[in-house]
C-alpha cells in the first residue's frame, strides 16, 4: 500500500507495542480489527484515535439488542413517506427521498477512505456479525426500492468492539485481526493520567494511582473501577483540594469509583474484616 501510515497512538491516546501492531496488521491486511477487553480499557477511544491520527473521518454504529445488519446498510423510513402523504405537503413518489444511509452506507458512499467503529457488537443477536461481514467482505450492496446497487468507493478502517457478553461465531473470527486490550499496568497508567492531569502533583498521583489498584484488586467487585473512572476521580480530588488518600472506610468520593450497591457493600466488608459496617 502506497499511502500506507503506520499507527503509533497519539498525543491524548497512549497505547502500546501490541496494540499499534494490531491496529497496523488490520490496515496492511485491510480486514475489520476485533477489539476486546473489560469496560473502561479504550476500546472506543481507539477508533478516535486512529481516526485523529490517520485524518480520516469517524463513523460510529453504537449496536443494540435490536439492531439488525441490515440497519447498518440503509433503512427506508415508510412512517415518514405516510406522514407527508396525508398533509400532502411533500412529494412523496420518490423514494429516494425516503432512502436512508446506514453508517456502514455512508462508509461505503464515502469519496474518501473513513474508519467505522461497530461499537459493541456482541449486544446483537448471534446471526449479526455473520450477515455484517458478508457485506463488508462484498463491499456492496443492493437497495431493492431503488433497485440500484451502493459499491464501495474505498474500503473503510473498521474497528469492532466487544465486551466479551458472548461468544462470537468462529467464522467471523477468522475474518477479523484481533486484539485484547489489557487493563494499563500502574507505569502505564501514570502516564494515562498525566495526559488528562498534567499538573498533578506527584504525590496526589502516587497515592491515587495505588489506590486505584488497591480497590480494583479487592474480591468480590462485580464492577471494577476503569480507567475514565480514576481519571475523573483524580479531578474531583484536585477540585476538593485534596491531598492525601488512602485506602481506608474514609475514602473520599468513593462514588466516582464504586457504581454498584453491591460493590460498596463488598467495599466495606473487606475493610471491616468481613463484618458489615452499621452505623
Amino acid at each position: 500500500m502506497s499511502d500506507f501510515r503506520r499507527f503509533r497512538g497519539t498525543d491524548t491516546y497512549l497505547t502500546s507495542e501490541s496494540l499499534e501492531a494490531a491496529v497496523n496488521c488490520a490496515l496492511v491486511l485491510e480486514r475489520p480489527l476485533l477489539v476486546r477487553g473489560e469496560p473502561g480499557t479504550g476500546k472506543t477511544l481507539l477508533a478516535e484515535a486512529v481516526s485523529e491520527a490517520l485524518g480520516r473521518e469517524l463513523i460510529r454504529w453504537n449496536v443494540k439488542s435490536t439492531t439488525r445488519a441490515q440497519d447498518g446498510l440503509y433503512v427506508y423510513d415508510t412512517v415518514q413517506r405516510l406522514y407527508d402523504s396525508r398533509f400532502q405537503d411533500k412529494d412523496v413518489s420518490d423514494i429516494r427521498h425516503y432512502i436512508k444511509l446506514g453508517p456502514v452506507g455512508k462508509a461505503f458512499a464515502a469519496d474518501e477512505r473513513v474508519v467505522l467503529l461497530i461499537d459493541e457488537i456482541d449486544k446483537a443477536d448471534v446471526e449479526f456479525p455473520n450477515d455484517l461481514l458478508n457485506e463488508l467482505d462484498r463491499m456492496r450492496f443492493w437497495i431493492d426500492e431503488l433497485q440500484e446497487e451502493v459499491s464501495a468507493k474505498h474500503r473503510p478502517i473498521v474497528i469492532i468492539t466487544s465486551n466479551a457478553e458472548k461468544e462470537l461465531p468462529d467464522a467471523f473470527l477468522r475474518r477479523c485481526v484481533f486484539h485484547f486490550i489489557d487493563f494499563p499496568t500502574p507505569e502505564l497508567m501514570d502516564r494515562i493520567v498525566r495526559v488528562h492531569h498534567p499538573d498533578l502533583e506527584e504525590r496526589l498521583a502516587e497515592q491515587a494511582i495505588q489506590t486505584f489498584y488497591e480497590l480494583r484488586s479487592m474480591k468480590r467487585l462485580r464492577k471494577r473501577p476503569s480507567t475514565s473512572e480514576l481519571v475523573d476521580w483524580i479531578a474531583v480530588l484536585q477540585k476538593a483540594g485534596v491531598g492525601d488518600v488512602r485506602l481506608d472506610k474514609n475514602l473520599p468520593f468513593l462514588g466516582a469509583l464504586l457504581k454498584k450497591e453491591q460493590d460498596l457493600v463488598a467495599f466495606a466488608d473487606q475493610l471491616a474484616g468481613g463484618r458489615r459496617w452499621r452505623s
